[in-house]
């Protein structure tokens, strides 16, 4: 169990991916489990599923990047 915290605290954003994905792939299967589609339809909603997830977390870190970026930036600069 320490090692998968470790892992969590070493790639946040990995973690976070996969944590969304999961829980989105979840909903996924339970909202669209009586539409009657075919394996190649319900791989092709998990594939794109996995990489909406991925593609939240990279932009929710886009705010963490200009927060860092702000704090190391000298007084008198401005964000530019």
């Amino acid at each position: 169990m320490s090692g998968l915290i470790a892992f969590a605290k070493r790639h946040p954003r990995l973690t976070a991916w996969f944590v969304l994905a999961v829980g989105m792939v979840a909903i996924l299967i339970w909202s669209a489990r009586d539409v009657g589609l075919e394996p190649g339809q319900w791989a092709a909603l998990i594939v794109a599923t996995v990489g909406l997830a991925g593609l939240c977390v990279w932009i929710i870190g886009w705010e963490d990047e200009e927060e860092a970026g702000e704090e190391r930036r000298p007084e008198g600069e401005k964000a530019g």
